[in-house]
C-alpha cells in the first residue's frame, strides 16, 4: 500500500520517525509520499527522500504559504523538482478557511505552479479548503493545455471532503481522489457517499498525517500504519475484499506518480 500524502517531515514525528517507518512497513505500507509546503521544507522533504528507499517527495507552495510568492520562490519550486525522487508538484491549491493570504495571492501562486507542473511533465497535488467552485475554475481552464503525458493523470484533489458535484467535475477533468481519516467517522455519511461512486480507477488513499487520523485512533497523532483503516472502509464501500482495494490503490498510485511497481 501506499501513503499518499504524508508530512513525514514535521516536527511531531521527529522523535520516532524510524518507529514509524517501521510500523509502517509491518502494516503493509512500503512508500510514502511526502508534500512540502514551502520551499525550506522542499529540502527537507527531499532529505528524507533521499535517504529511505520507500519515500518520494512533491516539491510546491502551500496556499496558506503564499503571501510573498514570487518569481524567485517559482524558481526555486522548479530547482528542486528537477531532483531525483520528485513525483508531483505539490501540495498547491487554495484555502479560503485560514486568513493567511489573501485570495489574488493564492490564485497567482496556484497559477504559476500549475504552469510549472506542466512543464515539468509532473502531476499536481491539490489542496483544497472551502474554495471548491474557484479551485475547480482554475483547474479546469488548466486541463487543456497540459502535455500528452499527463491528460490523463493531471493530479489528485487530497483529503476529499468537497460536495458531490466538485467530485464530479474533479473526475471529469480526469483527477483522482485522495480520501483520508474522515472517511471512517461516524458521522461522515456524504462523504462515503461520494466514495462509494468513485470509479475504482481514481481513489488514492492518504493520511495526511500528522492530521485526520482514522477511528479508533482519532484524537491521536496519525501515521501511515494506520492507511489500511481507510482501505478497509472504502473497500466495503465498493464491496470488494480489502486485499482488492488495496490492490488497486497502490496501482492508482503508481500510476498517477509514476511510481515504479514493487
Amino acid at each position: 500500500m501506499i501513503d499518499t500524502h504524508c508530512h513525514l517531515n514535521f516536527e511531531s514525528y521527529d522523535t520516532d520517525r524510524d518507529e514509524i517507518l517501521a510500523r509502517a512497513q509491518e502494516a503493509g505500507v512500503d512508500r510514502i509520499i511526502i508534500p512540502s509546503i514551502e520551499t525550506t521544507t522542499c529540502q527537507d522533504v527531499l532529505n528524507l527522500a533521499h535517504a529511505h528507499e520507500g519515500i518520494y517527495a512533491a516539491v510546491g507552495v502551500h496556499p496558506n504559504d503564499t503571501a510573498n510568492f514570487n518569481e524567485a520562490t517559482l524558481q526555486a519550486v522548479d530547482d528542486f523538482s528537477h531532483q531525483a525522487k520528485v513525483v508531483a508538484i505539490g501540495e498547491i491549491g487554495l484555502d479560503y478557511h485560514w486568513d493567511d493570504s489573501p485570495k489574488d495571492r493564492q490564485h497567482a501562486a496556484l497559477e504559476a505552479q500549475l504552469t510549472l507542473a506542466a512543464q515539468r511533465e509532473l502531476p499536481v497535488i491539490i489542496h483544497n479548503r472551502e474554495s471548491s467552485e474557484d479551485i475547480m475554475d482554475v483547474l479546469e481552464a488548466w486541463i487543456p493545455m497540459l502535455p500528452a503525458s499527463l491528460q490523463a493523470r493531471p493530479g489528485v484533489l487530497h483529503s476529499f471532503s468537497a460536495p458531490p458535484e466538485i467530485a464530479d467535475r474533479a473526475l471529469e477533468a480526469g483527477f483522482y481522489l485522495g480520501f483520508t481519516g474522515p472517511i471512517t467517522f461516524k458521522k461522515a455519511d456524504e462523504l462515503r457517499s461520494i466514495a462509494a461512486r468513485v470509479p475504482l480507477d481514481r481513489i488514492l488513499v492518504e493520511t495526511d498525517g500528522p492530521f485526520l487520523t482514522p477511528h479508533p485512533y482519532r484524537g491521536k497523532r496519525n501515521e501511515p500504519s494506520y492507511i489500511p483503516y481507510m482501505v478497509e472502509r472504502l473497500a466495503s464501500l465498493h464491496r470488494i475484499t480489502t486485499e482488492e482495494m488495496a490492490s488497486i490503490t497502490t496501482e492508482n498510485a503508481e500510476r498517477l506518480f509514476n511510481l515504479p511497481s514493487t
